[in-house]
């Protein structure tokens, strides 16, 4: 049993917080496995993975003296899911931009109503991506019709909640669409 490893995760983080690069070394020891685990767990590619917990090891060092940290382990774990979730969605945004610029590439004029279909199906997950209270009312007025008074009373919240939902959905959509590069491709086929 190393000298280290009887040595609790705060005072780690206090020498670690005086550049104690032993330190360091030590909280990669304690945690590398458990986090190469979690990060292999959501991408399934070893080096991906491994990439992810250097990158936030590397993190660990240089803001070692700017975070706060009250629970190590439990720190760590959720830098690596955060991570995870951002090279996830950077994976997809490129995927999706590839498919977009084939598309566009390939367009004829049947394939309009293919894209209509698959705007609505991208549109639709992204709205049930949104919090449950606004999507309810985002669906109540954009699928039903009904007025912000409508919602208001149907649902028991005032209108300016209602008006508040249906920006934030909104502005939500938006910035997905812009994201996946599908807000290009709606002028292209327009």
């Amino acid at each position: 049993m190393s000298s280290t490893s009887a040595i609790s995760d705060a005072a780690l983080l206090g020498q670690l917080r005086l550049n104690d690069r032993k330190a360091f070394a030590a909280i990669y020891e304690r945690y590398w496995k458990q986090l190469l685990a979690i990060a292999f767990n959501h991408t399934r590619e070893k080096e991906t993975a491994e990439e992810i917990v250097q990158d936030v090891f590397v993190a660990l060092w240089n803001r070692r003296n700017e975070v706060a940290i009250r629970e190590l382990g439990p720190y760590l774990a959720t830098a690596i899911r955060f991570s995870v979730f951002r090279f996830l969605q950077r994976r997809k945004r490129r995927r999706e931009i590839e498919t977009t610029q084939v598309t566009a590439d390939h367009y004829s004029p049947g394939e309009e109503e293919v894209f209509a279909l698959f705007l609505k199906s991208y549109i639709n997950d992204a709205v049930e991506e949104l919090p449950d209270k606004c999507r309810l009312v985002f669906r109540l007025s954009r699928d039903e019709g009904l007025t912000t008074k409508e919602i208001a009373e149907k649902i028991g919240i005032a209108e300016k909640t209602v008006e508040a939902h249906l920006g934030k959905g909104l502005k939500t959509l938006r910035l997905k669409l812009k994201q996946s590069g599908l807000l290009t491709l709606l002028t292209f086929f327009n």
